[in-house]
Order: structure tokens, then sequence, then C-alpha cells
């Protein structure tokens, strides 16, 4: 399984999965094929998965969120088409909810930002608390709700100083932002991961403070493809300026995502490493 050979030595670390944007159909359907056996050969202990775009490119509705939880996804990340499928928002407003949407939202908005779950008790390792955290970016972004991030992110993480485990699903289109966001974070946070652009970026790194960070995490989908939509329809709405239906793309089915070890005791970042798993190269 391409790039399973680079993971380093597991040892006391607890290993979590971040899996970026999956892009409809295609997107869950190689997903809950592959995730099992990615997740057994790398020893992967939880998974989170940005869902924003799996309902038909745009959103997420309770029936893919119930099949992503089935395929073994811990916990579900929104973006900016959050609050796209309406039938999703009884699972957001619900108590023991593992999907969340941006905290950066209005308050009022349905679901909160972020949550905190337990890994499965084994016999090697008690359950490990794990808080998950959704922000929304603002530079070229264009949901104009969307309140600070950095200030959004100050009050979060206040609340979390019993949780030692903390990852950041950081929703932005520039690079820039989310570099920022990194260094602001770096030391209070196990993991500062971006999603959004549907693009992984090769610059994974642990920050000095101890957290790890990638710009963007990629995208689960069809790869032959403009970021996960037919190729045809996409260019000629920009040849010609008149607006199209992006159609979910079908063909080359792949899942990017990140793998982070982390110090269970410390909440710091042991190791980082990229998936790029092409379903057909198998």
């Amino acid at each position: 399984m391409k790039n399973m050979t680079q993971l380093p030595q597991k040892g006391d670390s607890l290993r979590i999965l971040m899996i970026g944007d999956v892009v409809g159909r295609a997107g869950r359907d190689v997903l809950t094929r592959r995730l099992p056996e990615i997740k057994r050969n790398a020893l992967v202990d939880f998974v989170v998965v940005n869902a924003e775009n799996a309902t038909g490119g745009s959103g997420l509705s309770s029936d893919s969120y119930n099949v992503l939880r089935r395929a073994g996804v811990d916990c579900v990340t929104l973006g900016d088409h959050a609050l796209r499928q309406k039938s999703i928002f009884s699972i957001l407003n619900s108590a023991d909810t593992r999907v969340i949407r941006p905290a950066n939202l209005p308050p009022e908005a349905p679901g909160k930002g972020y949550v905190i779950l337990e890994t499965e008790s084994t016999f090697e390792r008690p359950a490990v608390k794990i808080a998950v955290i959704s922000l929304l970016g603002r530079v070229f972004m264009t949901n104009q709700f969307a309140d600070n991030p950095l200030i959004a992110a100050d009050k979060i993480v206040e609340r979390l100083h019993d949780v030692k485990i903390r990852i950041l699903d950081f929703h932005a289109e520039a690079t820039s932002e989310t570099q920022i966001m990194g260094r602001y974070l770096d030391g209070r946070v196990s993991a500062v991961l971006g999603t959004h652009t549907h693009v992984q970026t090769a610059d994974e790194k642990i920050l000095p403070g101890g957290s790890a960070f990638l710009c963007d995490v990629g995208m689960t989908g069809s790869f032959d493809s403009i970021i996960g939509r037919k190729i045809d329809c996409v260019v000629d709405s920009f040849r010609t300026g008149c607006p199209k239906t992006f159609e979910v793309a079908e063909k080359n089915l792949g899942i990017n995502g990140v793998f982070v070890d982390v110090d269970p005791a410390t909440g710091k970042a042991c190791a980082v490493s990229r998936l790029n798993f092409m379903e057909d190269e198998q």
C-alpha cells in the first residue's frame, strides 16, 4: 500500500489518521472499500474524515454520514458547505454527535465546532480522550458569517485544559492562512491539518512547539478530475464563462490523508506522514 512502508515504528504513541475532503459517491465508495485495510495495516487508533463534499459534491447528508461511520470513521469534520444538507442538522445537534461544523460560524448555527471523543479501550491501552476541532479560514473564502478563526481557536483551546490530544481541521483556501494558524497554535494543539483545496501539499512537519502540520491533507475521490469534478464541464465553464453543474468524477479513485503519531502523555506529535493511496495501483 503506497506510503505505508514509510510509516515510523508506532511504539507507545497514538496513531491518528486524518483523511482529506471526500467528494461525492466516488469518494464515499473508495473510502468504505479501503479504510478497513488501511486502518489495520497502519495500526490506526482513530480516524477523522473531512466530508463536507460527500453528498453530491456539496454538503453531507445523514445517510452519507451513516455510511462513513459504518466504514470505521470516528469523527467527521465539515467546512464551508457544512449546512448545505438539512438532513444532517439533527445529527449535528444530537448530544452524542461525531460530526462537527466550523466553530467560527455563528453560535446559532446547527451543531458545534469541537467534540471530545475517546479511542477504544484495549488490553494494551485504556481509552484516551481526543478533542477534534473544526475552523473555517477567511482569506479568499466566500462565507461572510465566519468570525476570526484565531480568536475562536483561543476560546476553544482554553476549554480543553484536561484533554491532551487536540486535532484541528482548518478548512482554508490560502496556504499562508493555514501556516499562520499552525504557528499560532504550535505547542497548544497536537496537529493543525488543512483541508478545502483538495490538493495534497508536501510540507508535512512537526513545528518547534510539538504540533504536527500539513497545509492541505488532500482529497478522496476521483483523481482523473479537477479537484474531484469531471474535467470537461469545469474547463468548458472556465472557457466560456457560463455557469455549469460540476459533476462528480468517478475514475481513478484514491485516498489522500495524513498519519499523526501523538504521545498520549503530553499531546505532542512524534511523527507525521502523508498517505497517498491510489486504488488502481494496488
